[in-house]
């Protein structure tokens, strides 16, 4: 019994760690499913809805990553194993994208900050995750100074910290997007006995973000506790 607590205490920040992105993923593939009597996919349904929405400069566009809009270039991009499917997921996020070009369509403020605060910690973002990849042991091998090593941790942690502030600061623009622009648009074309799921996709794909924001505060601590085992190894010396 006593083991199996160890345990339990040892994966519980994995468990943490990956739960919400593990939700996140089993609600768009438990509704990514294909309805026989669905009348269009989400691409179809996206540009109907771009046309009523008089949004004509957005293109709807497949993806291999993460579903996103991009107010610099005007692009919806859409999981390739979503966009031409009929199912509930696939309209749902098609609309959730769309929520944001509608925000950046009335000059949504919350939506330009996060535009405006990711150019601006781009580059400190691609720093932290080149100095991720070297690592910090490697760091210390190389160098083999401790302040150096010390400045690495501090750039890594400040740079990776950025998107994950971004992330949670910006979040009420997720779920604007989802249940003010997105959730209204779906009423009309969806059955009220679907709406339920289309709620479920809505909110897992507002969430999108914060999950990913979560593994990254894993990392960062991952970071951390690196840097003290080597401090540790040189006092031990």
């Amino acid at each position: 019994f006593y083991i199996v607590i160890k345990l339990f205490y040892y994966f519980l920040p994995f468990i943490v760690m990956f739960l919400p992105s593990l939700w996140v993923n089993y609600i768009l593939k438990k509704y990514n499913k294909i309805l026989p009597d669905m009348p269009f996919t989400g691409r179809e349904l996206g540009k109907k809805i771009l046309e009523e929405e008089k949004i004509t400069n957005v293109s709807i566009n497949p993806i291999q990553q993460l579903d996103h809009y991009n107010p610099k270039d005007k692009k919806i991009h859409i999981a390739t194993d979503k966009l031409d499917k009929k199912s509930i997921t696939s309209i749902a996020v098609v609309a959730h994208e769309i929520g944001h070009a509608i925000q950046d369509k009335e000059k949504y403020k919350p939506l330009i900050l996060r535009q405006s605060l990711i150019e601006k910690t781009m580059i400190f973002q691609r720093i932290g995750s080149f100095l991720l990849i070297i690592g910090l042991p490697s760091i210390f091998a190389f160098t083999k100074s401790p302040f150096i090593t010390l400045i690495a941790a501090i750039i890594i942690m400040g740079c990776l910290s950025t998107n994950v502030l971004i992330h949670l600061i910006t979040l009420p623009v997720e779920f604007d997007a989802s249940f003010k622009r997105a959730l209204p648009i779906l009423k009309r074309y969806v059955p009220k006995e679907n709406m339920y799921q289309c709620k479920s996709v809505l909110r897992a794909a507002a969430l999108t973000y914060l999950a990913q924001s979560i593994v990254s505060i894993f990392r960062l601590k991952i970071i951390l506790l690196s840097f003290i085992n080597i401090f540790k190894s040189i006092i031990r010396r």
